[in-house]
């Protein structure tokens, strides 16, 4: 593969000229093979690179400027993508070329390839990525298990538990502490019951009293009703009398 550089020998213009040696004078530094071509002397030079250079790449005028890069006949760009290049440290790749070894280019290509190297040893970053997290939930699942472990039964189980515990505690099995807290509900019910008795019961009480008291009231009331029945049937007999 040849890199091919298009260029004009006898431009006039200054800043034309310090961007065909700047390109030059750099691939000569890297000691990459290329091949001037001037399109000031050779017409169908010219004519090849104006052709060959993509639409989106021409100036408004339709005529690109040298200095204008090519690998034989994939274009690579012009001037300023080659300088972004550059600065980018990835000439190699601008030019569709394999980076030497050892260069910086190259070791930053191995990086992106296989990942990140450590003491000599090379680490995969999709790899790593994964173990890292498997690692994480693994640890993850250890903090909940110990977790699990350290908290106080009573605070896990609740008020069933500690009830349980104290059962224990007193001799009694589950059995019994269950036997007791249906006695004990049994027994609130019977004293709910209880007060509620205890609560009609002055109720009743007045209730008879008040019958008492109209049954006297009626009886104390009937005498005198019978008294004056007599007294009504003298009268009508004197009247007849008479």
């Amino acid at each position: 593969m040849v890199i091919k550089v298009f260029l004009a020998s006898s431009s006039g213009s200054t800043a034309i000229k310090k961007k065909q040696q700047d390109v030059l004078g750099f691939l000569e530094a890297l000691k990459v093979d290329y091949a001037p071509l001037d399109i000031a002397c050779n017409e169908d030079n010219r004519m090849w690179m104006r052709e060959n250079v993509p639409v989106e790449k021409k100036p408004t005028n339709g005529i690109p400027l040298p200095p204008q890069i090519f690998n034989e006949e994939s274009y690579c760009g012009d001037y300023e993508t080659f300088f972004d290049a550059k600065e980018d440290n990835a000439v190699y790749a601008f030019l569709g070329l394999p980076p030497p070894p050892g260069s910086k280019e190259a070791k930053e290509a191995y990086l992106l390839e296989n990942g990140p190297v450590e003491n000599g040893t090379i680490v995969n970053g999709t790899d790593d990525a994964e173990d890292e997290e498997n690692l994480e939930a693994e640890e993850e699942n250890i903090d909940d298990d110990t977790l699990k472990r350290e908290v106080p039964m009573e605070e896990c189980n609740g008020d069933e538990h500690t009830e349980e515990v104290e059962a224990e505690v007193g001799g009694e099995t589950g059995e019994e502490a269950a036997e007791e807290k249906v006695a004990e509900e049994k027994e609130a019910v019977e004293d709910t019951e209880e007060s509620l008795e205890n609560t009609k019961a002055p109720v009743k009480e007045e209730e008879a009293q008040e019958e008492a008291e109209d049954e006297e009231a009626k009886e104390e009331e009937a005498p005198e009703v019978r008294g004056g029945r007599r007294r009504s049937d003298r009268g009508s007999r004197a009247g007849r009398r008479g």
